[in-house]
């Protein structure tokens, strides 16, 4: 738990300390714009990145009677897990996938893709929920939802710069703040290194949370059936999702797509590794 804190701190100074950066590059009154912009996205990361990764999905709050067997599958495992009940959502996504957030198991929330209701048995989502709830008795919530803000964060930050360097002030100013490498530094550079700190936090902690998820329900087949099919499905159907929030899935949602640096930038530990582990009984 300790250890997530520290890794969430680090993500919020990385952020901060990068508009700051970037906000120097335009000079003393671009670096008080940084700094207060620094303060109100770490600010923001903390209390409001389980908000930010709801809308992002388009989730929706459902209720006991619009969701019944949803709500009895959570329940069953909360209890098992001593778990307080989180807020529960379903995003209208065709694509099968899911994520948990929030600051805390106090504070949490487990939002799942229509598809993943329509195309999976319910053992097999019992076995995705399951890891999802995992996730959150691990504390791993907060630190991926500000991951993923820090994502977004970063590449707006980014953007702005890219903006403000093409139409900044004249004279020296302006020709400094239309320089070429600060371009590429802050278009391209700082959304990678958003990437970087996504890809940093996400792989072992799926190991962890699928041996969990197999201890909570007794048996790893249903959480590996289930991967197996998200891991296709994810190849066929098109994911409607900010690639800011991909690390929070429990599956990549952009599987299906070739990335020019392979495993460089996979923010998921290989699928059938996953499979083989549960499997395998590792998680006894």
């Amino acid at each position: 738990m300790f250890k997530n804190y520290g890794k969430t701190a680090l993500l919020l100074a990385a952020m901060g300390g990068l508009t700051i950066a970037i906000g120097g590059l335009f000079g003393q009154g671009g670096l008080f714009i940084g700094f207060a912009l620094g303060l109100l996205l770490v600010g923001g990361s903390y209390w409001f990145s389980d908000k930010l990764a709801i809308a992002s999905a388009r989730g929706v709050a459902v209720t006991r009677e619009e969701a019944p067997d949803y709500y009895r599958i959570v329940e069953d495992l909360t209890q098992r897990a001593n778990l307080p009940m989180p807020r529960l959502y379903i995003a209208p996504s065709a694509q099968p996938n899911a994520f948990a957030t929030g600051r805390n198991p106090k504070h949490a929330a487990v939002c799942v893709n229509q598809g993943l209701l329509q195309l999976m048995s319910w053992d097999e989502v019992r076995g995705v929920l399951a890891h999802e709830l995992t996730h959150i008795r691990n504390r791993d919530i907060l630190t991926g939802s500000v991951a993923a803000a820090v994502g977004m964060a970063i590449t707006l930050v980014a953007r702005m710069a890219m903006w403000g360097a093409m139409f900044g002030g004249g004279g020296r100013d302006r020709d400094r703040n239309s320089n070429p490498i600060v371009l590429l530094a802050t278009a391209i550079l700082a959304p990678i290194a958003a990437l970087i700190i996504q890809m940093a936090i996400s792989r072992s902690r799926e190991y962890q949370a699928d041996a969990g998820a197999a201890r909570l329900i007794g048996d790893g087949e249903p959480l590996a059936r289930a991967l197996e099919k998200l891991d296709g499905y994810s190849a066929r159907i098109p994911a409607n999702v900010n690639p800011s929030q991909a690390s929070n899935y429990i599956v990549n949602p952009f599987g299906g797509r070739k990335m020019q640096f392979g495993k460089l930038f996979s923010t998921h530990p290989p699928v059938e590794e996953r499979i083989a582990r549960l499997r395998g009984g590792n998680w006894r």
